[in-house]
């Protein structure tokens, strides 16, 4: 499995704009061959919120990113002001998992 992590920082004022771009979203991740979940981290201590997508493997991330329903859901681009510099595009492998235990 693998998760990417994209580190987005957003200007002040625009946090509630941002997250509800994520709650209208499209959902069409969703129903994407590989992909296994999608979270975004607000922040409590800096300005870059993290949106984290898990994928079965880099090869399914990567079919995502080409595919007709990637270019649908950013097809609305948030404006500019929204963005205090350039998002960071991280990829990870998860090489351990450790849960509560019941």
């Amino acid at each position: 499995m693998i998760v990417a992590a994209n580190r987005v920082p957003i200007t002040k004022g625009y946090e509630q704009e941002f997250e509800k771009r994520f709650e209208r979203r499209l959902g069409a991740v969703d129903k994407t061959p590989g992909f296994i979940r999608n979270e975004v981290l607000r922040p409590i201590v800096g300005d870059h919120y993290v949106v984290l997508t898990y994928w079965e493997s880099r090869e399914a991330f990567e079919a995502w990113t080409q595919s007709e329903s990637f270019r649908l859901a950013h097809a609305n681009p948030a404006p500019k002001e929204m963005f205090a510099g350039r998002s960071q595009l991280e990829m990870h492998e998860v090489i351990l998992v450790s849960e509560k235990k019941s």
